[in-house]
């Protein structure tokens, strides 16, 4: 993608180009006369955003660049990343802005736009948009300034979807079930949600002051929901991240159910269901062998993709399947929604949970995680390692002896000079040797 566009929107520091003011009312109006110039009318635009303390102000610029095009937006306030891409759909508006950085610290923040699909804005467009960003082709009138009036029906709308769409017939009465909503989007709707489909909860880290989003809590440091659950003597745990498009879970035993193990779960209730499109789950190269074993031994192939979610997502589209995913708990039921939602993903695992009536833990018990080794190589260039023949042979020979009983991923960063050898087996010792020597070689030829 070009300066502005990253694979997932415009994200950066708050406050400093391409996040500051101005930049930021450049890219409503571009945005705002883009799609006036597809559609020929002023288009229907609805915006939200999650609890940075930065969120506010970004998304008043954007409002004044919108409405300088001479375009009104709504605004449906904080609300999780999904939320937007739902209501984007459920509204028939032509784009729903997301303002937040994810599981980003609350420095940083974000700008996220969806198509009418709910899916991300086609590259047309945000190659148009950077255009207009680039070449200061658009002049906005001076902006005026704008009030934001918050749409409370717009939060309900998707929280009515989650409740008595996707939770419809789900009961929870039996479940004491313990959140994390990362001090994000999520901190409302999350137990207001949970607690209608009638569990008992325990709710941490739903206390947000702009500062400490996913700060020490949600999905990337789950440790104190763990901890929760045990004290709290709850059935399991859900951690979301500070946007909610990803889930992790704790099972009754306090440990930890990544991505993986939910895809895993979701897979095998979904077969026994006949609800498993194509007989096949999408996930990442860094999805552990564990899972595409556990798969293989009930028949489910796993297609494996490039790293996020919206390689997982096209592939899906493409190919077909009801299921995919990452193992950082960012899962996708493309039947459901586009977007990946954390609060869809718990939903739909619950349901297994309580209608197989079957602990979290057991669900998750016939998946076994492959001890993973990865190390980093520093480099001075990035040829194909199929160049360098004696990189090539090093590969070569370890493939050989796995015997088809381990995985090894050899891959360039796509931001630093490094090449990162990961190997997955059996045995950790061995797989550590075997990464080592590979490493080596790489060293010596391109180090």
């Amino acid at each position: 993608m070009g300066d502005f566009f990253g694979t997932d929107g415009i994200r950066g520091v708050a406050g400093q180009h391409p996040l500051n003011q101005p930049t930021i009312e450049r890219i409503g109006y571009s945005l705002a006369v883009e799609l006036t110039r597809r559609l020929n009318r002023a288009p229907q635009i609805v915006i939200g955003r999650d609890t940075r303390e930065s969120g506010e102000w970004i998304e008043a610029a954007l409002l004044r660049g919108i409405s300088a095009a001479q375009t009104t937006a709504q605004s449906a306030g904080v609300i999780t990343t999904p939320g937007v891409a739902y209501l984007t759909r459920a509204l028939n508006a032509d784009a729903g802005v997301v303002i937040s950085a994810s599981h980003n610290s609350y420095e940083d923040n974000g700008i996220k736009v969806f198509s009418a699909s709910g899916r991300k804005l086609d590259d047309a467009a945000e190659q148009a948009i950077e255009q207009y960003l680039k070449s200061g082709a658009l002049n906005p009138p001076p902006a005026a300034d704008v009030t934001i009036e918050t749409d409370t029906n717009l939060k309900e709308k998707y929280l009515a979807f989650l409740r008595d769409e996707i939770g419809a017939e789900l009961k929870l009465e039996n479940l004491r079930i313990a959140i994390d909503c990362a001090n994000g989007a999520s901190y409302e709707i999350a137990p207001k949600l949970f607690s209608t489909l009638g569990a008992d909860l325990v709710v941490v880290n739903a206390g947000p002051n702009g500062r400490n989003i996913n700060l020490d809590c949600g999905s990337l440091h789950p440790e104190k929901l763990q901890q929760a659950v045990i004290e709290e003597k709850a059935d399991l745990g859900l951690a979301f991240d500070g946007d909610a498009d990803r889930l992790l879970m704790v099972d009754e035993r306090g440990n930890l159910v990544d991505g993986d193990q939910i895809l895993f779960i979701m897979a095998d209730y979904l077969a026994s269901r006949g609800g498993l499109t194509g007989g096949r789950v999408v996930a990442t190269v860094m999805s552990n062998l564990g899972l595409e074993l556990a798969l293989a031994e009930r028949g489910i192939a796993l297609t494996r993709t490039a790293v996020g979610d919206k390689y997982v997502l096209d592939e899906l589209l493409k190919g077909g399947g009801s299921l995919g995913g990452e193992q950082s708990g960012h899962i996708i039921f493309p039947e459901i929604s586009l977007a990946g939602d954390g609060m869809i993903t718990a939903i739909e695992v619950l349901r297994a949970v309580t209608e197989r009536n079957c602990a979290l833990g057991d669900l998750a018990s016939g998946y076994t995680r492959y001890p993973q080794v990865t190390i980093n190589v520093r480099v001075s260039r990035k040829p194909p390692f199929d160049t360098v023949p004696p990189i090539r042979e090093a590969i070569s020979a370890i493939e050989k002896r796995m015997n088809g009983k381990g995985r090894l991923l050899v891959r360039y960063s796509g931001t630093e000079n490094l090449a990162r050898v990961m190997i997955e087996g059996q045995d950790e010792a061995i797989i550590r040797n075997q990464a080592e020597s590979i490493a080596e070689v790489i060293k010596a030829q391109i180090g």
